[in-house]
């Protein structure tokens, strides 16, 4: 019992699910402790960009399907071209 808690911690504290932790320990005998997380800023920006694929998505199929786009359609169509060009502004930013 006492094990299964240091394997479970070591594999918690090292961000792995605990076949990873027990693999890399057989393999390497030590845990590589690079960060696996993400930058906050590159996190945001993807869930900005989900969101606006979304909203895309539904704005394409009503198109695909024949329909003429409504006012406010056009209206989040042209918000969400304006705001993926600022997103492509600050994605070339935070490269440099």
């Amino acid at each position: 019992m006492f094990e299964r808690r240091a394997i479970e911690a070591g594999a918690k504290s090292s961000r792995l699910t605990v076949s990873e932790y027990l693999r890399e320990m057989a393999l390497t005998g030590k845990i590589d402790s690079k960060e696996k997380a993400l930058p906050k800023e590159v996190l945001a920006l993807t869930g900005t960009i989900n969101h606006m694929a979304a909203n895309l998505n539904q704005i394409a199929k009503t198109r695909n399907s024949g329909e003429e786009l409504n006012a406010l359609e056009r209206a989040t169509l042209k918000v969400q071209s304006e705001d993926l060009k600022g997103l492509a502004v600050q994605i070339k930013t935070y490269l440099q």
